[in-house]
């Protein structure tokens, strides 16, 4: 299997801001607030996009947002743009919850820490195809995408198998969680280097909410938590997209995730933005198109 490697010359908008109102053409759909599942009492909902014309079966992207784990404010509707132009190009689109750290249990440790994020949005994937039919969703073609976080919760569901034991126990447990393409924009991909070499404040402390303290009490769940963990020769293709002025979340995890995928002979992308930051680029026309490639099975 071959990787390439692009870099990339653009001016960018960071498109999670670009929150749109509802007056978008009459040709799909928004619908707002499915349960998809419930953990620990808490409802997980998903926001869908979807075309109102044909029978389908369409492909499917599931959208995951940004809230660093969920430690800052953060919500489905950052992700409206991505799966309304989703939804334009022939695809039921999805965003969805996941149970955040910034809900405190005990003293200053998050209730909800890792692996409690990667069952939920597991889950949501296997409740797409358990309303395969209902939706219109293709079930054998199935992606997902994310920023930051997101993008990181991306690549676990995308990299890690259920003989990996993190597919939770929030419903529809006889569907698979795997998916057929993943695109990744400034996802963390090795938590352990991340968290000791990072000179943003906020991204060790995300971190230690996010796995439950630091990586020399925690080495192992540090690297249960990584992406680059679980990299294997038929990882489903995977799209890595990032900035190489991105101060929050280095470019050396995207080398790291790059790098462990040449080695294994995964099918896999390196996109480098040059001269942009921390910005998210699931909704732009790269990423669009490696989707149409893998779920459309166009080329």
């Amino acid at each position: 299997m071959s990787k390439t490697y692009i870099i990339i010359v653009l001016t960018v908008v960071c498109y999670q801001f670009l929150i749109p109102t509802k007056s978008w053409s009459g040709d799909i759909n928004l619908e707002e607030g499915i349960v998809f599942g419930e953990a620990d009492q808490v409802e997980l909902q998903l926001d869908m996009a979807y075309p109102l014309d044909g029978d389908g079966p369409y492909p499917a992207l599931v959208y995951i947002f940004d809230s660093d784990w969920g430690i800052w404010p953060g919500s489905r509707a950052q992700c409206h743009l991505g799966i309304m132009r989703a939804a334009q190009r022939g695809y039921i689109a999805v965003t969805i919850d996941y149970r955040k750290t910034s809900i405190i249990f005990e003293g200053d440790q998050s209730k909800y820490r890792f692996p409690d994020k990667v069952y939920d949005v597991k889950c949501a994937v296997r409740w797409l195809r358990a309303n395969a039919k209902k939706y219109r969703v293709d079930p054998e073609n199935i992606g997902v995408a994310g920023f930051c976080c997101g993008g990181h919760l991306s690549l676990m569901i995308g990299l890690t198998r259920p003989v990996d034991g993190l597919e939770g126990s929030c419903g529809n447990a006889e569907y698979s969680s795997g998916v057929q393409a993943v695109v990744s924009s400034a996802g963390p991909t090795e938590l352990t280097s991340l968290y000791l070499s990072n000179e943003k404040s906020w991204v060790p402390n995300a971190i230690r909410a996010f796995i439950g303290g630091g990586p020399q009490e925690m080495a192992v769940e540090y690297k249960k938590a990584s992406p680059v963990s679980y990299v294997y020769r038929d990882s489903p293709p995977t799209l890595i997209i990032h900035g190489d002025v991105d101060k929050d979340i280095p470019l050396q995890q995207a080398f790291l995730l790059d790098e462990r995928m040449t080695e294994v002979g995964a099918s896999h992308a390196l996109i480098i933005k040059e001269n942009q930051g921390h910005n998210d680029f699931t909704a732009a026309p790269e990423a669009f198109e490696f989707f149409d490639k893998y779920l459309k099975q166009e080329n």
